[in-house]
């Protein structure tokens, strides 16, 4: 079978290759110019750096399969996300733990206090939380709320917290110890070479075919099968409207020595117009740079219009009518599978991406084999 794989990503790579070891014929085509998606990292020119170019990228997962699997295509690194906060003058641990419960309200509270006197904090007349605004003020209290979330969440999403579902807060968890480890996963880590090293090994394949800087569109005829993994809406060329996402934009800078003594610092405050800076030394510290010089990136959110990258699905009311239209449309489709975040519109880390396209790439030959169809959707977004 030949297969068209649109988009040189995580998904896109791993589908490829799996697909390649069943025997099918591959070519990968990406209107980038280099691999690994929004995931792409390069050596910052002045000061040799490793750089997230599309911003922080931190891999972690309770999967052992799949931290074997990207263990096999570049070692990875031991690496803990500890977050910090700037709110006003003051500097936070996140995500919220014992110590910023005991900071912001300048006590000495143990576990079981914090926990109790956060209880009492929460806003007990809300049952059953519709937003994330109502789930945060349900559990962690207005004050927090307010101090950590409302502007960030404005700023992030675009929207007030009272328009988001309340599970985007179940990403943000609270704990009563002093762990500022950021994610809660048994493998936590970065690539020691970066991770478009590691998606080009991935890609290193007999009968994988790459083809960078070139549009997909027309190619379909040319092949038995296509594996999308670009926007949903954009494979309909919008005809019903364009699904919403955030894209990021970023002000690159440098500063000699240390500019912030951590890789993440997030600014809470509405009226500052980023929503974080991050210092990408501290992401590879295992690389000796010669220079002294300190590569950072302010990073801004924003609706994503037509010339924009797409980064965060927005998922809201509107979005999910039109999601709805979209996928019934596609599932008329013949011998074309949607594939990751931008291809299912939904929000998926890195290890679930890795583990869908495996999944997909062996229902698609399993299909083939038995002389089906290759199904549309293997997770329905």
């Amino acid at each position: 079978m030949k297969v068209l794989v649109v988009g040189a990503g995580f998904s896109g790579a791993v589908v490829a290759r799996a697909l390649a070891l069943e025997g099918h014929e591959i070519t990968v085509v990406d209107e980038r110019r280099h691999v690994g998606g929004n995931c792409h990292t390069e050596p910052d020119e002045k000061s040799g750096i490793m750089v997230h170019i599309y911003g922080p990228h931190i891999f972690h997962t309770n999967n052992q399969a799949v931290w074997d699997y990207v263990n096999q295509f570049g070692r990875m690194m031991p690496y803990v996300n500890r977050v910090k906060a700037r709110v006003g003058d003051q500097i936070y641990s996140l995500p919220i733990n014992l110590h910023t419960i005991n900071q912001v309200y300048q006590r000495a509270m143990s576990p079981d206090e914090a926990q109790a006197f956060l209880a009492e904090q929460g806003d007990s007349l809300i049952q059953t939380p519709r937003s994330f605004e109502e789930q945060a003020l349900k559990f962690v209290g207005a004050k927090l709320y307010e101090m950590f979330f409302k502007g960030y969440t404005r700023k992030q999403w675009g929207v007030d917290g009272a328009q988001l579902p309340a599970s985007i807060l179940k990403r943000l968890p609270v704990r009563f110890v002093y762990d500022d480890n950021y994610f809660n996963h048994r493998f936590q880590g970065i690539p020691e070479a970066g991770y478009t090293d590691l998606i080009s090994n991935i890609l290193d394949c007999d009968r994988v075919t790459v083809r960078l800087g070139e549009k997909a569109e027309g190619r379909a005829q040319d092949f038995d099968h296509v594996v999308y993994s670009g926007p949903l809406d954009r494979y309909f060329q919008h005809d019903r409207g364009r699904l919403q996402y955030r894209t990021l934009s970023f002000e690159k800078f440098h500063h000699k020595g240390d500019f912030q003594g951590t890789a993440v610092m997030n600014y809470c405050d509405a009226h500052v117009p980023f929503t974080r800076i991050s210092e990408h030394k501290y992401f590879a510290p295992w690389h000796t740079p010669d220079s002294d010089l300190s590569v950072c990136f302010r990073e801004y959110s924003g609706h994503c219009g037509p010339q924009d990258i797409p980064f965060y699905p927005t998922r809201l009311l509107d979005d999910q009518k039109l999601l709805g239209e979209y996928v019934a449309r596609a599932n008329q489709e013949k011998n074309v599978t949607f594939l990751g975040r931008l291809g299912t519109y939904s929000y998926l880390d890195m290890d679930v991406t890795i583990e869908r396209a495996l999944e997909t790439a062996s229902a698609i030959s399993a299909n083939w084999k038995a002389g089906l169809a290759p199904p549309v959707f293997v997770h329905d977004p």
